[in-house]
């Protein structure tokens, strides 16, 4: 048989990206700037320092929110938004099966229980008849990952929220500046959290974000973020009147002085990983069996990182040919974005959020029977079996970004036309 395409790297034919990517250090003379004068005031500590305080204000301003609370981490800010959105003992949370632990982690610490709804085929995140469909009498919240960096139908999750009297918490610690419908992701629901993880849009190295339009709430986040301290002027003379369990989530001027550095660049990053992002998806739309990433109408995705599908039968090929075959052109990538959906790690299997209990699956409190057997979410685990995900950052090239387009076509071509020899 004659083939018309390009042979493939992966069958010893020349290699397509030969050159390395554009690399740049996110952190620069700025960053060294605001941690010298945070050295300079004697203190670390986000109460008595500026920096924290300045990146709450900045991150509030950008986001055009009254309230921002800074947090030790991505974790610690979902964490906090479930304190204070009143998650407690025998709750139900509905969120995404793809996603962090660090989603997760504070519904069990509030000995809540994680209910995993199903998504969207191509947007990766929730769908909202998935999620109606798991509502229950202990149901409290539910929280709209915005995988890849893209966003969740919020209209739909909001008008289920309003109509079952739920809280929404927004997780937008892979989607900084990325819009739905003209709106910031993040201040749209009840609360929203951001990560400055090292592996985000910006760093500074860890620490989170909680934005909210509640006074209520935000006076609330405080304490919850510091033990329950009350350090607000005026509000108690009894600042260690401690009512219930709160955890230390507090941010050391150290981090905040990067975040406040971060911001600056924040927008400008954004932008261009936006631009590098939907670029790839005009160019390979039309490539039988692709499906790049969909991003709601009227919305923006920021991409954290690119995952798009591989329909086997259209396209001719398996994921991990495809994979394989990008990864030889030069293009490295990942199948899928994590192992398994999360209601298959151990803890789920197992029915134990504490170590020798089965809480708090169990809680009498909730009374409900939990399933994560397999099949439980049958979109997202069919999304991990045939998703292709790479990162690129504001530092690659116009060069780069046609090479990673015209590798994804390459691969897609010779098997398509192989596929109608």
């Amino acid at each position: 048989i004659t083939m018309c395409a390009e042979k493939l790297a992966l069958y010893g034919g020349e290699k397509l990206k030969s050159t390395p990517f554009g690399a740049g250090n996110r952190f620069g003379e700025n960053d060294l700037h605001h941690l010298k004068e945070a050295l300079e005031q004697g203190t670390l500590f986000y109460w008595y320092g500026d920096k924290v305080k300045s990146l709450t204000k900045k991150f509030a301003e950008i986001y055009d929110m009254p309230y921002c609370v800074a947090a030790s981490s991505g974790t610690a800010a979902v964490h906090v938004a479930l304190g204070i959105c009143g998650v407690t003992a025998g709750d139900e949370v509905i969120t995404s099966p793809i996603t962090d632990m660090g989603t997760i982690i504070g519904i069990l610490f509030q000995n809540a229980v994680p209910v995993f709804a199903d998504l969207d085929p191509h947007s990766y995140t929730l769908d909202p008849k998935s999620v109606e469909e798991k509502i229950t009498d202990k149901t409290k919240a539910i929280i709209a990952v915005h995988l890849t960096g893209g966003p969740t139908d919020m209209d739909a999750i909001m008008d289920i929220a309003h109509r079952h009297n739920l809280k929404v918490i927004e997780d937008c610690a892979q989607s900084y500046m990325a819009t739905y419908k003209g709106k910031l992701l993040g201040t749209i629901g009840d609360v929203g959290c951001f990560s400055l993880n090292d592996f985000k849009q910006i760093s500074a190295g860890d620490g989170g974000l909680v934005i909210t339009r509640s006074e209520e709430m935000y006076e609330a986040a405080l304490r919850f973020a510091d033990k329950n301290y009350q350090r607000l002027p005026g509000k108690s003379a009894a600042s260690r009147d401690v009512p219930f369990i709160a955890p230390n989530y507090r941010m050391n001027e150290l981090t905040g002085a990067v975040g406040l550095a971060q911001m600056e660049r924040m927008p400008k990053v954004c932008a261009r990983l936006h631009e590098i992002g939907d670029r790839i998806s005009d160019a390979i739309r039309d490539l039988p069996g692709i499906y790049p990433p969909k991003v709601q109408p009227d919305s923006t995705s920021t991409y954290w990182f690119y995952m798009f599908r591989i329909d086997e039968k259209e396209a001719g090929v398996d994921r991990n040919t495809f994979s394989d075959a990008l990864a030889a052109e030069g293009i490295p990538n990942q199948r899928g974005y994590i192992p398994s959906c999360i209601y298959n790690y151990d803890l789920f299997i197992n029915k134990r959020g504490y170590q020798g209990t089965n809480c708090p699956f169990g809680c009498k409190l909730n009374g409900h029977t939990h399933d994560y057997a397999p099949g439980l979410c049958p979109t997202a685990e069919d999304i991990l079996n045939t998703a292709i995900r790479f990162s690129f950052n504001e530092f690659y090239t116009d060069a780069d970004i046609d090479d990673i387009i015209a590798a994804i076509r390459k691969v897609s071509t010779y098997f398509a036309e192989k596929k109608n020899a």
